[in-house]
């Protein structure tokens, strides 16, 4: 290859082993979301759309029966056809998310130093509630540095910790309290015992090789292109805790995912958009010409 030809990016590289219905509901929120409330979808345009990314139509059809079923699109009936349009429900869903992924930088610039430290103990026996407290704890950004110890440097994350403690039925037998670092130790070595910063970097890493030379050069590839970044950078807001600056190593490589995920964006949304309208379009031309 020459050396001035930007690198293709594989479908699969871009997408990794994502689900059918994954890479939907980013069509969703991507394409679907910020249209003209009231306006469908046909199902081919779906299709047409996943099929740039590998999901196979059989896989694109069950995608949308799923989502259907689970009350965030809904059809609209056009004689024996159908059309797709978010519920009330599924707009929600989609905006929330949109706001966490669009608004997401991966690092706080200010902090007041203050660490929110929650003590929990669980008996190894109890799995089920080991994991609902691993989980949803740390999707709200807290991270372990010690077995029984959570941390997060947000304390005004308070409340939603609680909740997720009553909810495991051990908010009785936990304690909590807001304290700033003394002198002892260094709070970029307890961040990096509590939260995997490592592994986290190499995403990014992977992130900036596969997006930072691609270079669509169709508006189908466009359209591609925009699919695989999205659905790629949408992974980082549950990963990444969004660590303030002074807590992340040198040259934290979340900062330049993150300028390259808003670049590309920018750059290829307009084209995206542009041809996404015009798969449903054209689908919405091919149903009024189909024999009824």
């Amino acid at each position: 290859m020459p050396a001035d030809v930007p690198p293709a990016l594989t479908r699969r590289q871009g997408i990794g082993s994502a689900s059918a219905r994954s890479l939907l509901l980013t069509v969703l929120g991507e394409f679907v979301l910020p249209a003209d409330p009231g306006v469908p979808a046909w199902t081919s345009a779906f299709i047409e759309a996943l099929a740039l990314v590998d999901v196979e139509e059989k896989s694109a059809r069950q995608a949308l029966a799923r989502t259907a079923a689970d009350g965030w699109i809904v059809s609209v009936r056009h004689g024996r056809r159908a059309a797709w349009e978010l519920t009330a429900a599924g707009s929600r869903l989609l905006s929330e998310g949109a706001a966490r992924i669009y608004g997401f930088h991966g690092v706080t610039k200010n902090w007041d130093g203050r660490w929110l430290f929650v003590l929990v103990s669980v008996p190894e026996t109890d799995r089920r509630r080991r994991h609902l407290l691993r989980s949803r704890l740390g999707w709200v950004g807290l991270g372990s540095p010690s077995p029984g110890l959570w941390a997060s440097p947000y304390p005004e994350r308070q409340d939603e910790v609680r909740q997720i403690l009553a909810e495991a039925g051990v908010e009785g037998t936990a304690s909590s309290f807001v304290a700033r670092a003394a002198e002892i130790g260094d709070p970029i070595r307890m961040a990096q015992q509590a939260w995997d910063l490592s592994a986290l970097e190499r995403r990014y890493d992977q992130f900036q090789a596969a997006f930072d030379r691609l270079a669509p050069r169709s508006p189908q590839e466009t359209l591609r292109s925009q699919i695989q970044l999205v659905h790629a950078w949408r992974r980082f807001p549950l990963l990444d805790p969004a660590l303030p600056a002074t807590l992340l190593p040198p040259g934290w490589s979340g900062r330049k995912a993150g300028a390259l995920f808003r670049r590309r964006h920018d750059q290829w949304s307009g084209a995206a958009q542009t041809q996404w309208q015009t798969l449903v379009t054209a689908g919405a031309a091919a149903e009024r010409t189909r024999p009824g």
